[in-house]
């Protein structure tokens, strides 16, 4: 659901600055306001009921508009303010939801006891998570964290370190490329997170990642990149000489790697696979 202008503040911004200031004006505004609050939280009510459905589309659905409602909250101050107020009521907290549904582990969506069947009640049956239905979790969580710094605090709460450390080892190429953008927005200014990480040797996830060659180049220098942001801004926060931190990350990913500058893109990786880039880069510009 995107956030539209309300039709009345066409003639506000048209009128000068002195009468924007009369009563009528700040009346309009205050309209404005009260329109945008039940916006936000209509748009909220609607697409966390549907996250919440038993079946994956349904909750599919509810992800795709507050993920919409996300993009239009972020193109204005005024918007964010409002839906970080929001976050303050329980019943409209995304966070959550997305842990106790979508991205719930699988284990406990496993039935582990067959009492319903010589039972009246009928047991409650929840479809499993899909693939896209994850991603577009991970993206609704990034998209949280980075509007409302308290998002990070709930993800925290849920552990969302150690369940994302799991997404990032079990899931596919999409989940995983969609988990380190989420690790990122969850870790910033978030020192608890942080140590969640360092806890489940996230780094070293990482690195078996970039090492293997069955995965694809995109998702490796995804990794990459991930881990050049991380190490650089831990460079920074622990002020330690870089030769120290470099032979700690060489111990880490295998004692083989180098920096390569690909455009815009950085990865870790073999010096074999630099010589043989080197190299043809090399051959190209003598053909040229």
């Amino acid at each position: 659901m995107y956030l539209k202008k309300a039709f009345w503040s066409d003639g506000l911004n048209s009128e000068s600055e002195s009468e924007s200031q009369s009563p009528v004006g700040d009346l309009v505004k205050s309209l404005d306001k009260h329109r945008l609050y039940r916006e936000v939280t209509l748009a909220l009510r609607t697409g966390l009921r549907d996250a919440r459905a038993e079946f994956s589309f349904l909750r599919v659905t509810g992800l795709r508009n507050i993920l919409k409602f996300l993009r239009s909250v972020a193109e204005s101050d005024s918007t964010i303010s409002l839906f970080c107020h929001s976050q303050s009521i329980p019943q409209l907290q995304v966070v959550p939801v997305l842990f106790q549904h979508s991205l719930k582990e699988i284990d406990d969506q496993r039935v582990t006891s067959l009492d319903h069947i010589f039972s009246v009640e009928p047991m409650k049956i929840v479809s499993p998570s899909t693939d896209a239905e994850v991603a577009l979790a991970l993206r609704v969580l990034e998209g949280c964290c980075l509007l409302h710094r308290e998002s990070t605090i709930l993800a925290h709460q849920h552990k969302a370190i150690p369940v994302l450390m799991n997404t990032l080892s079990t899931r596919g190429v999409l989940e995983q490329g969609a988990c380190l953008d989420a690790l990122i927005s969850i870790m910033l200014d978030s020192s608890a997170n942080q140590m969640d990480f360092e806890a489940c040797n996230g780094i070293e996830e990482v690195a078996l990642l970039i090492r293997d060659k069955q995965i694809e180049e995109n998702l490796r220098l995804k990794c990459g990149e991930f881990l050049l942001l991380l190490i650089g801004h831990l460079n920074g926060r622990e002020k330690t000489s870089h030769g120290d931190n470099t032979r700690g990350y060489k111990a880490i990913l295998g004692g083989k790697i180098c920096f390569l500058d690909m455009g815009c893109k950085s990865i870790w990786i073999n010096p074999r696979s630099r010589a043989k880039a080197d190299s043809a880069t090399h051959s190209s510009s003598q053909g040229a």
